[in-house]
């Protein structure tokens, strides 16, 4: 795998409201916002005999979070025919996990619209759903759906070319 070379002169870091969710090979329209992507792995510790007073550490079992994605409430059903199906799978009318489970690419881009950073979700299914929200005749908001994806682990798409390819500093 070629390594890509980083863009030295770039001084500020991307901005966090410059991305694109994509499953099914299309991008999924109108995502508002997406929680951090998170894993934490267990410490094992133990002690070699003889040595007592130091422990030692290993890394031991790895958990990937859950990401909630935002979107605001329109015509189009992506949202909840997904989350439909895992209650498909409980009403035993879908066989097979694969049918609900979906890999899922974050992509970030940078001011001038290039792609720079591409993550990965792996078997991604919809844990929790909230087809609207409180609803108030008073206030001056946008309906939000949520969903809250469990997933197994993701990890950074080192195919992504970054700034090398695109411009390396916008003034």
């Amino acid at each position: 795998m070629a390594r890509m070379t980083p863009a030295t002169n770039r001084f500020d870091p991307y901005r966090n409201y410059r991305f694109k969710i994509k499953w099914d090979g299309a991008y999924v329209a109108a995502v508002s916002k997406m929680t951090a992507l998170k894993r934490s792995t267990e410490i094992v510790e133990w002690r070699e005999a003889g040595e007592n007073i130091t422990s030692r550490k290993l890394p031991g079992k790895t958990k990937y979070d859950d990401v909630t994605l935002e979107a605001g409430v329109t015509y189009d059903t992506a949202f909840s025919d997904w989350a439909d199906l895992c209650l498909d799978f409980a009403s035993h009318s879908i066989t097979s996990l694969g049918q609900f489970r979906k890999n899922l690419t974050v992509d970030l881009f940078n001011e001038g619209g290039v792609q720079v950073i591409s993550y990965n979700l792996y078997r991604c299914w919809v844990a929790d759903y909230q087809a609207l929200p409180d609803l108030d005749a008073g206030a001056n908001a946008v309906a939000i759906t949520t969903m809250k994806l469990a997933m197994e682990w993701f990890d950074r798409d080192g195919a992504v070319p970054g700034e090398a390819q695109g411009p390396a500093h916008i003034a």
